[in-house]
């Protein structure tokens, strides 16, 4: 059982790093379904990926989601995603689609930012995080500033903006965005750690 769960592991981080070495096999062979499926979207077959995510929708939330996102990556809307949904898994599956690289995954996803807004009003906060992870920092800033226009008292939405300032060494910017955060929330602590830093390295 532990080299399995070791085995697993392997072929899942493989997936996840977008590793050249094809861990397909595995999944298919130990019946990992929810695996095989993103396999499949990650290797730019939505359709193929939404079937396989559809025989285990009713049973796994997570392949409810696939479903949908296999539809909306091709321009298509499937039913509505939960918040929750939304909250959980829209982040990492974009900042997938952005390691390996599926710009017109990503283009798809985003043009229907505004409309799962509707469903979860941190969206343009997840797809602004995901964008400054990957190095992409003008679309993570456009995207964090849409959230900043109906999202101002979200505390980690100020300090994410006061870290792209800080990685611009604007250090002006970056102490208003700070100030943002800690008028919300005074305890919020990566806002006081990324002060002090700040102060230092001034």
């Amino acid at each position: 059982m532990m080299i399995n769960n070791l085995t697993y592991e392997k072929a899942k981080e493989k997936m996840l790093t977008a590793s050249k070495d094809d861990c397909q096999h595995f999944f298919v062979k130990n019946n990992y379904i929810l695996e095989n499926a993103y396999w499949e979207l990650l290797h730019s077959n939505p359709q193929t990926a939404g079937k396989i995510f559809s025989t285990i929708s009713d049973l796994d939330i997570r392949a409810h989601w696939g479903v949908f996102i296999s539809k909306l990556v091709q321009k298509e809307v499937y039913g509505y995603p939960s918040y929750f949904e939304l909250r959980n898994f829209l982040e990492i599956d974009l900042n997938l689609f952005l390691i390996y690289y599926l710009g017109e995954y990503v283009e798809n996803l985003v043009k229907y930012s505004d409309w799962l807004y509707t469903i979860n009003p941190e969206i343009h906060k997840f797809i602004g995080r995901a964008f400054i992870k990957n190095n992409y920092y003008d679309y993570g800033f456009f995207f964090l500033n849409r959230a900043k226009d109906y999202f101002f008292n979200d505390p980690e939405l100020h300090y994410l903006l006061a870290e792209f300032y800080a990685g611009l060494e604007d250090i002006n910017n970056a102490k208003k965005a700070i100030d943002n955060c800690l008028k919300v929330l005074p305890e919020y602590y990566p806002a006081i750690a990324l002060q002090k830093k700040l102060k230092i390295n001034c």
